[in-house]
């Protein structure tokens, strides 16, 4: 009986173990964005709905096919010719295994391991195995490499990104990547990739493509007799390549299919390379991957009680199942289901091995699958060093991306931000909206020179976001300070700086923003930080941790300007640590606020892409946003407001020197409205 391996389980007890969030104010926001995905999937799923004639399915399908390239960064082009470097072999149980290497892009190489029957002769079938999320990556294929093999068929199992000998972050000293596990490797390849407007499933998809390319240019392969199986992370690649590469003839698609209708309310989206933005926003779910494939073989492999809900797996089966009807082909697709949790394929991996044998080799007679004792690690490695990093320099996703961002970088000439950019980027309303706010006042406490209220903005589509007024004691109207931060409103009213400015006249607010962690906020890599998994909730349904913020920001602007004791013409904002972008974002698309000071904030998003790490990027990263501006072109749009930054950092959260931040800002200083300075922890924030 295959078993997963411990990493591939260990990751799934996680997630279903993972305990309840008792941070209300995030899981109303989570709530809410289910919603709008929900309504999403809904209206996709009527559309699909009236799809009768198998030229309704084809004008659905080259619709999709255009709508995913689009939101990937393209589709890669198939048919390349492939380099390919051979590691020797080592024979098995009735197969031999070659060990290779191939470039997916210049550079950019996957290791490979390759089961070869050693029985018979001529061209035959061949299937592409796609590991999931566990560390040993290709090693992990070993049973259904020897299975394929001595059922007829070559299996080339691969290494993902992040896996097995691909690790993008490998310390040689530690024998590990500095970066995490496999999720934590994807999520930095992918964040980086996104500033670029590009989607980490583009890469995927193209090593897929490249493993492809290589299988029909062997000489014992049968080209048109290729088919793909992968289980949960391999799950989601196989059903990319199924639908996006024709030459993939037979697909079993396992521990992944499911709704997101299903999905929201349970785990919801956990991997970088799942969660393409605006997917459920542009009309898409889980069945559009299905349906690509029509009228193909294609196997859904469901396990019962797998954290991709099984209720989700039926309603794609059911929908797609339609689709194949439509095209005549009904008996080609089939759902292969079983007990357990995710990837419990053992009880049901005959099944699967029957399918892929009976439509690659046209054999109706159900085959064996056995148990095969696996050949040992290093004679399945295919590097020296077991890892590509330290064999033969392999570049990484990041380091392509970087280069592609310096050609971007190099042809950006800086100019103020536009607001219809900064709305399209960070996925707000177009227009400015008329809001339906509200301060709710909830307490009160008198301080030393000044009065405290506990308040509440209502009106957000995620409900309430906390806050304190800090007012001074006198009539008429006086000058006003909103302070962004990530802590707690209690923590930062607790700060001298907030009883310094209101003791001094100004009247303080202090908004707590949507999305604030609280204590049992999963994180699945300490690079990635805990707005990782919301931040893809939200881009599935095209929005961003940024662009909400910045909309409860901009209510509370409402709120101040609408206040007897608020001078409209002197509102300050500042922002502290990633909630600096928010402001720069806020005062770039609203005038009424005339000054902004942040804080510990990134000095620039292209600072993410060229330093080999980055961390807690998903709170502030927006998709395509350097294709369009950088956080100085977000001051040149405040100007002729002032703008003071108060100890920048760099991509790590680390302190930014002074001269390497004015170098990386050089462009915004000409106007006199910028200012670069740095402060200690007894230096008074600097709002006169």
């Amino acid at each position: 009986m295959a078993r997963m391996t411990r990493s591939l389980l260990a990751l799934a007890i996680a997630i279903s173990a993972a305990p309840a969030q008792t941070d209300d104010a995030r899981q109303r926001l989570i709530t809410s964005l289910n919603d709008i995905g929900i309504r999403q999937a809904r209206q996709r799923a009527t559309e699909v709905a009236r799809i009768q004639t198998p030229a309704d399915a084809a004008r659905r399908s080259n619709d999709v096919r255009s709508r995913l390239s689009k939101l990937i960064g393209g589709v890669p082009e198939a048919g390349k010719t492939v380099v390919v470097r051979q590691f020797g072999s080592v024979e098995g149980d009735g197969f031999r295994v070659e060990k290779l290497a191939y470039e997916s892009l210049p550079g950019l190489w996957v290791t490979a391991n390759l089961y070869v029957p050693r029985a018979g002769s001529g061209r035959r079938p061949a299937v592409l195995l796609w590991p999931g999320h566990e560390a040993s990556g290709k090693l992990g294929q070993y049973n259904w490499g020897a299975n394929l093999a001595n059922n007829g068929i070559i299996a080339m199992a691969v290494d993902p990104i992040g896996q097995g000998e691909r690790l993008q972050h490998y310390d040689p000293e530690r024998e590990e990547s500095k970066v995490g596990g496999s999720t934590g490797e994807h999520g930095m390849a992918a964040w980086s990739t996104l500033l670029l407007g590009q989607h980490v499933s583009q890469y995927f998809l193209t090593d897929a493509m490249r493993g492809v390319d290589y299988l029909t240019k062997r000489a014992d392969v049968d080209a048109a007799r290729i088919g793909a199986f992968g289980c949960s992370g391999g799950g989601t690649a196989t059903a990319y390549l199924a639908a996006l590469d024709p030459r993939i003839k037979v697909a079993a698609v396992a521990c992944y299919i499911t709704s997101f209708e299903a999905l929201l309310p349970a785990v919801g989206p956990q991997e970088a390379e799942q969660t393409i933005p605006h997917f459920l926003e542009d009309g898409l779910d889980f069945g559009d991957w299905v349906e690509l494939a029509a009228p193909k073989p294609y196997a859904i492999v469901s396990t019962e009680s797998d954290m991709f809900p099984f209720a989700g797996a039926r309603q794609t089966y059911e929908e797609a199942k339609r689709i194949w009807k439509i095209h005549g082909a009904e008996d080609r697709l089939q759902w292969i289901t079983g007990p357990g949790g995710h990837g419990n394929l053992g009880p049901i991996s005959p099944q699967i091995l029957g399918f892929l044998v009976r439509w690659l080799k046209d054999e109706t007679t159900p085959p064996e699958f056995k148990q095969y004792k696996p050949m040992r690690r290093e004679d399945l490695l295919v590097t020296p060093t077991g890892q590509l990093s330290t064999s033969i320099g392999s570049e990484t996703y990041e380091s392509i991306n970087r280069k592609d961002a310096r050609a971007v970088i190099a042809a950006i000439r800086h100019a103020p931000a536009k607001a219809e950019d900064i709305r399209m980027i960070a996925d707000m309303a177009p227009a400015p909206q008329k809001t339906l706010s509200n301060l709710v006042v909830l307490k009160t406490a008198e301080r030393d020179g000044y009065r405290l209220e506990s308040v509440s903005l209502e009106g957000s589509a995620a409900g309430s976001a906390p806050g304190l007024m800090a007012l001074p004691p006198g009539a008429g109207r006086k000058p006003a300070v909103l302070m962004l931060d990530a802590q707690s409103v209690d923590a930062v009213a607790a700060r001298p700086d907030v009883a310094r400015l209101a003791k001094s006249g100004r009247v303080v607010a202090i908004l707590q923003l949507r999305g604030t962690p609280g204590p049992n906020t999963p994180v699945q890599s300490p690079l990635l930080g805990p707005f990782n998994l919301i931040a893809l909730r939200a881009m599935l349904v095209g929005r961003t941790i940024v662009g909400m913020r910045v909309e409860d920001t901009l209510r509370m602007v409402d709120q101040l300007v609408a206040r007897p004791d608020v001078d409209p013409a002197s509102i300050t904002l500042y922002g502290n640590g990633a909630m600096g972008v928010v402001a720069l974002h806020a005062a770039a698309l609203d005038k009424r606020i005339n000054r902004v000071v942040i804080e510990n904030t990134l000095v620039s998003y292209r600072s993410a892409i060229l330093q080999p790490l980055h961390r807690n990027l998903p709170e502030i990263g927006l998709a395509g946003v350097l294709r369009k501006y950088d956080l100085g072109d977000l001051m040149l749009a405040i100007a002729p407001a002032p703008v003071t930054v108060v100890n920048p950092v760099d991509a790590m959260g680390q302190p930014e020197p002074l001269d390497e931040a004015r170098k990386e800002l050089s462009y915004v200083f000409a106007g006199g409205s910028v200012k670069l300075m740095e402060r200690s922890l007894r230096d008074p924030l600097p709002i006169e």
